[in-house]
Order: C-alpha cells, then structure tokens, then sequence
C-alpha cells in the first residue's frame, strides 16, 4: 500500500496548528489512558490502519495490558474497563457514529459520560473525539500506511 499523498507535509502550518491541539489535549484533565483508548476505538471503526496501529503501539509502550488492547473494540463484553473509561468509549462511538442514529448523541450515552466527568474534562472528551476523527479522515483518505509513523 502507497500512501496517495502526504498532506503533513503540503501543508505544514495546519499540521502544526493540529499538533497544537495534540498538545492542549495531553495537558487537559481527560486521563491520558482514556483519551488513548478513545483514539484507538475510533480510529478501529473509522478502519484508519495508521492511527489503529499508532495508538495501540502507544497504549502498549505505556504499560497497557494485551487484555484491554484485544478488546477494545469489544469493550462493552469485556471486563476489562472502568464505568469512566466505558462512558468515554461509548460518548465516542456514538460522536463518530452520527449518522447512524437519528438523534445524534442519544442523551443516555451523554448523560453516562457526564455522571463520570467533570463539565471540563467532558468538554475535553468531546474534542478528543473530534480530533481523532480529524486525524483518521487524513489517514483514510490520504492511504496512510500502518506502521509507516514509526520511520
């Protein structure tokens, strides 16, 4: 596989603005673990293999166990996750979802991820899921290659 362009590089200030926003989420008070396993979920239903593969690397290189790794995308059948951490993966399935649910975000699953988060780290999760889902639309459409990060 061939990515089809390198965008990082065509346009670097907007690579650079983006990686500002990398920046403020790490420092945000949404929980590094779960912002990570927010990454991986998304980028596993938005099957972008560049950010699936950076992210689980990621988890791992952290101290991650291979049980949660292997069952993030199965998370709601897995014993393996905290109520906080299934608010936060379920909040971004459904904001990566949209389209699939006439109502958007179904108040149940926002309501879940508020009874777990303060207001400032749900308005921190919120854009961790935008972000994401930024970063795997350049990753999908541009054919990123899965591994290809760690050159």
């Amino acid at each position: 596989m061939q990515p089809r362009l390198n965008a990082f590089e065509l346009v670097p200030d907007i690579y650079k603005a983006m990686s500002g926003v990398e920046a403020a989420m790490r420092r945000s008070s949404l929980p590094r673990t779960t912002y990570e396993l927010v990454k991986l979920r998304v980028s596993q239903i938005n099957g972008c293999g560049y950010c699936v593969d950076m992210h689980a690397r990621d988890l791992k290189a952290s101290g991650e166990s291979d049980e949660r790794l292997w069952s993030v995308a199965a998370w709601r059948e897995a014993p393996y996750f905290t109520d906080a951490e299934r608010a936060a993966l379920g909040l971004a399935e459904a904001a990566t979802r949209l389209a699939d649910n006439p109502d958007g975000v179904p108040d149940e699953v926002w309501q879940a991820a508020e009874k777990e988060y303060s207001q400032e780290t749900l308005a921190a999760l919120v854009m961790a899921i935008a972000t994401i889902n930024f970063w795997n639309r350049i990753g999908v459409t541009t054919r990123l290659v899965a591994g290809s990060h760690k050159h």
